[in-house]
């Protein structure tokens, strides 16, 4: 009987060993952002597509200022191809192959110029972001914070991204 009842002991003892640890263990706590969310709707992400769309208009302009020049100057030769001598005629045509030219060449340069630009422009938010969502991990215990489009499912509760909005643009207000 005294063996049972030190067995009944220990088998309690062994239990409140076991169970109380995991009453007291720490829940993992998991945070999701949505940066293309991020980068729409905070001030920094509103203000650096602003810019972005300023100087997509201004290279546009310059384009069309090229492109309309390369089309006068098409008329012109047809209207004047028939009083044209021919070596007027093959000047002109040199004239309107290199502005073409120079209309594909600045075409390029200012695709490849805005591509760089707003890849800059991200990286910079981006990390900016993240460095804002690494400090609310730490303040807010997180164990781990991911971007949404790393996550098949994730429920909204879990969402951190209205709070990153939040601290963005106090911080980007602040920096202005």
């Amino acid at each position: 009987m005294r063996v049972n009842k030190i067995g009944v002991v220990g088998a309690i003892v062994m239990a409140v060993f076991f169970v109380l640890p995991a009453y007291g263990a720490d829940v993992a706590k998991i945070g999701v952002v949505d940066f293309q969310k991020v980068l729409t709707e905070s001030e920094a992400g509103k203000s650096v597509q602003t810019e972005m769309q300023t100087k997509g208009r201004d290279m546009e302009k310059s384009l069309k200022a090229l492109g309309s020049e390369i089309e006068s100057l098409t008329d012109q030769m047809s209207r004047e191809a028939m009083v044209m001598s021919k070596e007027k005629r093959e000047e002109k045509q040199r004239e309107l192959e290199i502005k073409k030219y120079d209309f594909q060449t600045l075409q390029k340069k200012f695709q490849t110029k805005f591509r760089e630009l707003e890849a800059a422009n991200v990286a910079k938010l981006q990390k900016e972001i993240f460095d804002i969502a690494g400090k609310i991990g730490k303040e807010g215990g997180y164990l781990l914070i991911i971007e949404k489009s790393a996550a098949v499912y994730y429920p909204e509760a879990i969402d951190i991204t209205g709070t990153i909005i939040e601290k963005y643009n106090k911080q980007y207000g602040g920096s202005k």
